[in-house]
């Protein structure tokens, strides 16, 4: 509901909506801190937030302790907290600005039974060899270049319940042949409905290079080990007297052994199932082959093999005397055993020496591990992998020791085992990986990084105020609202080379240079540009940095003085019409309006002309505008008797849609409502071309595009007539005109002469616009 206030009302009507607010809203709040209650650092994962927050549901829930009169409040705690953590946007509000910087958001106040969270909770993350994918990891996940299967789930759908046991079966048995992967829908709403995702449980298969593959088959474990193996690319040579020596000698020469499965009529010998998975395994890095010892006797003899075998070949390996040359013979038939036994036995990465390392840097692109000594264990065996999905990229791989040259390290400011990713322009063009160290995040940090125009900073290479401008990311490496940013930091970067400069700079290393800049919570994003700092404030997403930026280059929001308000606002034309952010820079809420108050008013340009005032710094005018509240938003319609007439914004969503919606309902009405009579007349019978909005007032969809319509009417006004005909009082009309649904926005051209430059309208009931498109 709105109201139309005069000043002498507000101070009244702002008590009488204080207490109103009071007395229906109950915040659910703790002094305690959120990471705490949980029993988490703040450096855990989405999946330790969700362990631990079950834990504690299953112990401290309602259900349990019926006869604690505390359990209800105790448990909204958790349940607040966990809400928030779970959220990552929520979650860097939090670590940023504490409860303070929450005041508009109401998670946590209603919770499930126990039985949810003791069947239903967190279906798979106690099983490691399913990856839970949340919506900053699963792009770079599935485009990493592994195969994927993926299972998308709702934790309320009992056939997702069936399916668990046989996903968990399915997921160990193809374990390191591809990654089984599972996204709860219930958390992760957007993702699943930009994926598609309409039923559960749905089941796709992601490769790079292809559109993602749906099963359709029955849920058992073979039907979907046997549709996964059909993205399995690998293929399974047989090995016999005319192709022998030449296929080895080619893998050898091109630095690639060969894992050899011989079949004879003694012992037992691998079968063709776990061939293939053994090929998909070493994809890349071993070829694998199978002989049939009762065909190829000769052979066999020659390689003095006598009973079913699988032997590893390396390169350069002498296979006509299986005691020399270094030839691995495995006795086990089990995939992943003889997978990890191979592995342990291909050679490791390179080692670069510091005397080559510019030179080489200068001229390649490189995946480098730092590690401090020779025998550090800090890579694992499946890195090996590495060089095979990094091929296309031209990417190399290596290692370098900082111990050998303490000196090149500490300029890098590598000061512990890491890896990092050097673009081919030389040694200072660099990015550390602050990701997990698992193989396919490393494959998808590698490819976005030495395509975009990130780079590591310290206080050598910090911009200063004369140079260039900067986006610099303030981070600290264990924050996992940081670690989801850099990859939308690389995204941005590709699309403003050569306009703006992006570096990260690590606050656990640098911390005396962060201090500097005044940092108090992490990831902070500031521009320098000159002598202006900007601090971003918006979702950690590349368009909203992309708009964050071109607010900077055209900023949208007009910012008031108490001279240019009276100016502006108090004196405007008579047609025109004002929104007014009044707000304070140390107030949570206010800092998390103003991206949407940006984005608002970039969508608002050439209708309502938009300002902001920061009472912090113009108090007394704030005071004199009986603002007592932050933020306060107010509407100032076209000029009316009333000077200071205006609207307070009173609603509970202060996204920039709902801001936009609740501003158009404002504007002037351009289109003609139209009757039976007139819709004959003027639109049927009459020689203008009418664009005519069929709605009943009852419909919530029209209701919402009201506005939208009235923004088509400006826009064709003067070429094209806009009419609106409601079709609960004119039924017959709308019947005759073949309306089925509301809204329908129907083009009527005057069919009297040859229509030129007609435009063709369409409209869009995604989000109830209409687009004006020329033919």
């Amino acid at each position: 509901m709105e109201f139309v206030l005069s000043k002498g009302d507000h101070t009244r009507y702002l008590r009488l909506l204080l207490l109103v607010l009071v007395c229906a809203i109950v915040l659910v709040r703790t002094d305690q801190d959120y990471y705490s209650l949980l029993g988490v650092s703040k450096e855990a994962s989405s999946r330790e937030i969700r362990q631990a927050f079950k834990k504690l549901a299953l112990k401290l829930h309602p259900d349990k302790n019926q006869n604690d009169p505390n359990a209800h409040e105790n448990f909204l705690k958790i349940n607040r907290a966990y809400e928030v953590l779970k959220d990552e946007d929520l979650r860097k509000k939090y670590d940023k600005y504490g409860e303070k910087g929450l005041e508009d958001q109401q998670q946590g106040g209603r919770y499930e039974s126990w039985h949810f969270y003791r069947y239903d909770f967190g279906i798979y993350d106690d099983d490691p060899e399913i990856i839970t994918l949340d919506r900053g990891e699963f792009d770079a996940a599935v485009n990493s270049g592994e195969l994927w299967f993926v299972n998308f789930y709702s934790p309320r759908c009992s056939h997702c319940h069936d399916l668990a046991p046989t996903w968990r079966e399915f997921a160990k048995e193809m374990d390191g042949v591809i990654r089984i992967g599972a996204v709860n829908c219930g958390d992760n709403r957007m993702l699943c409905r930009i994926k598609g995702i309409n039923s559960y449980p749905s089941l796709y298969v992601f490769k790079t290079g292809m559109q993602p593959v749906k099963y359709y088959g029955d849920r058992s474990k073979e039907s979907l080990k046997n549709f996964a193996m059909q993205y399995v690319t690998s293929t399974v040579t047989e090995l016999w007297a005319g192709n022998f020596v030449n296929a080895i000698e080619t893998s050898f020469a091109s630095g690639l052994g060969w894992l050899i499965t011989f079949c004879a009529e003694r012992g037992d010998c691998l079968s063709y199932q776990t061939r293939l998975k053994l090929a998909g395994m070493l994809e890349g890095l071993v070829n694998v082959g199978w002989m049939d010892c009762g065909t190829q006797g000769e052979l066999c003899d020659n390689l003095d093999i006598s009973s079913s075998t699988t032997a590893y070949f390396p390169p350069g390996a002498t296979i006509n005397n299986k005691e020399k040359g270094g030839v691995l013979f495995l006795n086990s038939l089990d995939a992943r055993e003889i997978y990890q036994e191979v592995m342990k036995h291909l050679p490791d990465f390179e080692i670069i020496s510091a005397a080559s390392l510019e030179d080489r840097l200068a001229h390649h692109r490189w995946l480098i591990f730092f590690q401090f000594g020779e025998n550090d264990k800090s890579s694992v065996q499946e890195f090996k992998k590495l060089k095979f999905l990094l091929k296309d990229e031209h990417i190399q791989v290596g290692k370098f020791d900082c111990l050998s040259s303490p000196t090149i390290c500490n300029k890098l400011y590598v000061y512990q085992p890491c890896l990092a990713v050097f673009k081919g322009k030389g040694i200072e063009d660099y990015e550390i990986h602050h990701g997990k160290k698992i193989l396919y995040d490393i494959v998808a940090f590698a490819k976005e990084s030495v395509n975009s125009h990130v780079i590591t900073l310290g206080p050598q290479n910090f911009p200063g105020k004369e140079k260039e401008p900067w986006l610099v990311d303030f981070f600290a490496p264990w924050c996992p609202p940081c670690r989801a940013l850099l990859p939308e930091l690389r995204k941005a970067s590709k699309h403003l080379y050569g306009q703006l400069k992006f570096g990260t700079l690590d606050c656990t290393v640098h911390e005396g240079l962060c201090n500097m800049h005044n940092i108090r919570a992490y990831p902070t994003t500031v521009v320098f540009n000159q002598s202006d700092v900007h601090e971003y404030e918006g979702h950690h997403s590349a368009e909203q940095i992309l708009e964050f930026i071109e607010d900077l280059r055209n900023p949208s929001v007009i910012s008031l003085t108490p001279e240019t308000f009276v100016e502006l606002v108090d004196r405007r034309k008579r047609d025109e019409i004002w929104m007014v952010d009044f707000y304070a820079p140390w107030c949570g809420p206010c800092q998390a309006l103003m991206p949407e108050w940006k984005k608002m008013a970039r969508m608002l340009n050439g209708l309502i002309s938009v300002g902001s005032v920061d009472c912090q710094k113009y108090y007394s005018f704030c005071h004199q505008e009986s603002v007592q509240g932050y933020p306060e938003i107010r509407l100032f319609p076209q000029k009316s008797k009333t000077t200071h007439q205006y609207y307070s914004y009173n609603g509970w969503h202060r996204d920039s849609y709902s801001l936009r919606g609740w501003a158009l309902g404002y504007l002037p009405q351009v289109s003609v409502d139209l009757t039976p009579q007139s819709f004959t007349e003027k639109v049927l019978n009459g020689k203008d071309h009418w664009v005519i909005d069929f709605y009943a007032p009852w419909c919530g969809p029209c209701q919402n595009f009201a506005p939208e319509f009235e923004i088509l009417a400006r826009a064709v006004k003067g070429k094209v007539k806009a009419g609106k005909v409601d079709c609960q009082a004119y039924g017959q009309t709308c019947r005759s005109a073949d309306i089925r649904a509301y809204p329908t926005v129907k083009f009527y051209p005057y069919q009297g002469m040859k229509v030129k430059s007609l435009n063709e309208l369409k409209f869009n009931d995604q989000d109830n616009t209409c687009t004006v498109v020329k033919m």
